[in-house]
Parts: structure tokens; C-alpha cells; sequence
């Protein structure tokens, strides 16, 4: 007898038991932490409700060496990922001490209007995201300067962070250099092209209603800055760094590695590299002031510029705001943020194992009569994976290999699951303090996602729509006799 057939499934209590201890534990970090709660009672709250799901799986049969390497593999899932935070870390460092991120935010103050500035915001995002496929290196570069320059206009960091994130998640959605978009397809079984056409039924009414949010907002909303406080404030950056147009070649650099589809880890690295050359040959005054303390000229370039990369860089002005907006990156800046990826995704992992992830769908499933309700049910299985196991990937993958099969059955052709598995499991993601897409927000534009979360309107609208159009059947497409026979063949 096979050691997996000793083990007993796990019955709906069981299931329930970890997910009730993570609820409870994340709710109490927030409530004793506040804002610091993603720096470490996350971490531990998830790690706890490991453990209580560990101990049920031993109870069930399940062998600690088998759990062992679930939870191993679990985490390799997260190794591509952190490869590349640790770029970004180091992009941002040797950006900001490039002037690169300095010289949008100062030419950002010039051109953008508080009244519009958030929708502007959001279609900036959204044109970045869709040329290179990656709403994280656009959060990483344009979100950043957009964080800064909202700042610098006194607007609202978390409205703001808001629209970066609608943005950069509409143009990751509908581009086929996404992961994501070319990973829903694949495990649905439909065509890509055919995929990112059929997405545009819920995504343009989506992003456009979240656009006319942001402008009301914009309009509405009471900027506290003036003339004059923007006057200053691009004197003191003009102060610090040698701003010009030739400070942004790092950026162009990396949007067309990404828009010739270069794997992002290499291109995230090279952007950095060429900030960092950048810093060199633009920067001398600022690296020879920060580098003060040592001997000589060259001492001072290594040190500094080598400090950017792995702890970013710190910049003293006198003003607290500015040093705020012109200090930070670096690998170590990442370190809190891939701490909190790792042991989410070894909880999610061991749910996967003890198979009460399934058990969940199987109840969902079971009173899923309508197409409505099964559409319904995907998007609630999307979000309940992404809540789960925090991670996006995992979000269609999983409910993508447990629905195809009924979506089939009932005749619906496979562009209705892979749009809905994008609708929902791909941009709830941000939206969940403690998923990794979340983490890595909050970490870039240093807003909390309890702050943010409100704000991304088209991540809220999108899934939402997507229930609406499964009920009142508008736009559901049915498998035509052809599609039909090939997939019973």
C-alpha cells in the first residue's frame, strides 16, 4: 500500500481550522502593529498557520519529509521572483543616485496639473506597462517618480499609488509580453491574441470608469501646494543633482530591453548597471559629497555607487520630505519583502499539499448551477487562492486546471475561463496586504497596502464585471460543434 493511500483527505473543518488561524493572527498584527504589521507579525502569522495545518496533515496521515518538500518546492516558486526584486532594489538605488528618478519627478512638477493629475497618472502606467508587459518594473520606475512628483504637488500618496497600480495592471492584463496573459491561455486552453481580444469586454469598460474616478478625484480634491512650494522643491533637487534630459537614458535603456523581450531579471539588472555608470559620468558632485570620508576621488565613486546598489543611497538636505523622496533602494531594502513571499508561499504550499485548497473548490463547485454562478465561482476561487497562497501564478493556475473541465462540460469555449481567470486571479493580487504582488507594491512606492487598496479602482471593478456579465449572459462565448467535437476527440 502506497504511502499516499494511508492518508485521509481533509474533511471541511480541517480546511477551515488554518485559514480562520491566519484571519485571526493577520487581524491582530494590524490591529497591535498598524502599519508596521507587514515587517514581521505577517510573517509570523503565516508561519503559525502553517504550522496549525501541518499538524492536521500529520493527523491525517501526512509525512513530515513529504511536507518537508512541498514546502521546498513551494518557496523555489518564489526564487525567480526574488531574483528580480533584488534588480529593483538595486535599480532604484542606482537610479536615484543617477538623477534618473530625480530628473521625472523635477520635469513631472513642471508639465502635470493637480486636476488630472491622477488619471494622467493612470494612463502613464498603463501605456508603460503595455509596451514592456510588467506592472512591477513599471511600478519600479514610473511609479516611483509619480509617488515623488504627487508629493511635490501635495496630492494624496495612496490615491496615487492607487492609479499606478490600476495602470500598470490594465497594461500588464492586455500584453502579450505578460506572463500572466500568456500563462491564463495556456492553462485554459485558448489562443493568445484571441485571448487579450476577448479581454477587452470587461478591461476597456473597467479602466475607463476607474479613469473617470480618477478625474473626480483630481478635480475635487484640494491640493495644498502652491507656485512657490514647487519652485523650491525643484530648486532643491536642481540643488542636489545635475538634472537633464540625459539622465533618463537608463529608463529608455530598460524599455527597450523590456519591449525586445528580454527576460526581466537581466534587463532589471542592466537598467541598474547603467544607472550606476550613469552616476558616474552625470554624478560627480553629489558621489564626491556623500563620499566625503574617504582618501580620493576613485575611493569615493567605488563606495558610493557600489552602496547604491546593495543599500541604496541616503541624502541629507535638511529637508525631511525631500531626503524622504530621494533616499532608499538598494538589495537590502527588498530583504523584509522577500521574507514575507517566502513564508506565504510555503503556506500556500502546504494547503496545496494536504489538498484543503481542493476541498474548498469542491464545495464552491457543488452549488455552482449557472454559468453565472460558475463564472462567479472562478472569480471567488481566484481571490480565495490569491488570499491563500499569495501568490498570483498559483491564483490561475490552480482554479484554471480545477474549472476547465466543467467549463467544457457545460459547453462554454475556453476564452470564458481564461478571461475570467485573468479578471479575477490575476489583478486582486495588489489588492492583499500579504501577497506577494501586494509586498512588492508596498515596498516600491512606499505606501501601505491597507492605505492604496481603496484607490485601485479598475482591480475592484474588472472582477466585478466580470460576475455581472456571467449572470445577465452578456458576451459569453459558447463552443461552437467544431470546438466541441476536437475537444472530445
Amino acid at each position: 500500500m502506497s504511502a499516499l493511500s494511508q492518508t485521509k483527505k481533509p474533511t471541511m473543518l480541517d480546511a477551515f481550522i488554518p485559514v480562520i488561524t491566519l484571519i485571526v493572527l493577520l487581524t491582530m498584527g494590524v490591529s497591535y502593529f498598524g502599519d508596521n504589521s507587514s515587517y514581521g507579525p505577517n510573517q509570523i502569522a503565516l508561519l503559525i498557520a502553517m504550522g496549525v495545518a501541518i499538524v492536521i496533515g500529520i493527523k491525517n496521515g501526512h509525512k513530515w519529509h513529504d511536507l518537508e518538500k512541498a514546502i521546498t518546492h513551494g518557496i523555489s516558486l518564489s526564487l525567480g521572483a526574488v531574483l528580480i526584486l533584488f534588480a529593483v532594489g538595486s535599480l532604484i538605488g542606482t537610479w536615484l543616485l543617477s538623477g534618473t528618478v530625480p530628473t521625472m519627478i523635477y520635469y513631472g512638477l513642471m508639465i502635470l496639473d493637480p486636476a488630472w493629475f491622477y488619471a494622467a497618472a493612470c494612463v502613464m502606467c498603463a501605456v508603460v506597462s503595455m509596451s514592456i508587459g510588467s506592472s512591477w518594473t513599471t511600478a519600479a520606475t514610473i511609479g516611483v517618480a509619480l509617488i515623488g512628483i504627487a508629493q511635490g504637488l501635495g496630492l494624496s500618496p495612496a490615491i496615487t499609488a492607487g492609479a499606478v497600480i490600476s495602470g500598470a495592471y490594465f497594461g500588464d492584463k492586455i500584453s502579450p509580453l505578460s506572463e500572466t496573459t500568456n500563462l491564463a491561455p495556456a492553462i485554459a486552453g485558448s489562443e493568445l491574441f484571441a485571448h487579450i481580444r476577448y479581454m477587452f469586454w470587461t478591461t476597456m469598460p473597467s479602466i475607463a470608469t476607474a479613469l473617470i474616478l480618477f478625474l473626480f478625484l483630481g478635480f475635487t480634491e484640494t491640493s495644498v501646494s502652491d507656485v512657490q512650494a514647487i519652485d523650491l522643491l525643484s530648486k532643491q533637487l536642481s540643488e542636489q543633482f545635475n538634472l537633464s534630459l540625459f539622465n533618463l537614458v537608463p529608463l529608455f535603456v530598460l524599455l527597450v530591453l523590456a519591449i525586445k523581450k528580454v527576460p526581466a531579471f537581466p534587463a532589471v539588472a542592466i537598467g541598474a548597471l547603467t544607472g550606476g555608470l550613469w552616476a558616474i559620468v552625470f554624478q560627480q558632485e553629489l558621489i564626491i559629497r556623500l563620499g566625503s570620508g574617504e582618501s580620493d576621488a576613485l575611493t569615493a565613486n567605488i563606495i558610493v555607487v557600489w552602496t547604491a546598489f546593495f543599500d541604496g543611497v541616503s541624502i541629507k538636505t535638511g529637508n525631511s520630505g525631500l531626503d524622504d523622496l530621494l533616499s532608499g533602494g538598494g538589495m537590502s531594502s527588498m530583504l523584509n519583502t522577500v521574507w514575507l513571499i517566502m513564508c506565504a508561499l510555503s503556506f500556500g504550499a502546504v494547503l496545496e499539499h494536504l489538498g484543503m485548497l481542493k476541498k474548498f473548490v469542491d464545495a464552491i463547485l457543488a452549488s455552482a448551477k449557472t454559468t453565472g454562478s460558475l463564472i462567479a465561482s472562478t472569480v471567488a476561487t481566484c481571490i480565495g487562492t490569491n488570499l491563500l497562497t499569495a501568490d498570483q501564478y498559483i491564483a490561475i493556475v490552480m482554479p484554471g486546471r480545477m474549472y476547465k473541465e466543467e467549463y467544457q462540460r457545460r459547453g462554454l469555449d475556453p476564452l470564458v475561463l481564461s478571461r475570467t481567470l485573468e479578471d479575477a486571479g490575476t489583478i486582486t493580487s495588489p489588492l492583499i496586504p500579504w501577497n506577494t504582488c501586494a509586498v512588492y507594491m508596498s515596498g516600491v512606492l512606499l505606501v501601505n497596502p491597507l492605505d492604496y487598496m481603496f484607490y485601485c479602482f479598475f482591480n475592484w471593478i474588472n472582477p466585478i464585471l466580470a460576475v455581472i456579465y456571467g449572470f445577465i449572459g452578456f458576451n459569453i462565448k459558447k463552443l461552437t460543434k467544431v470546438t466541441t467535437d476536437k475537444a472530445t476527440a
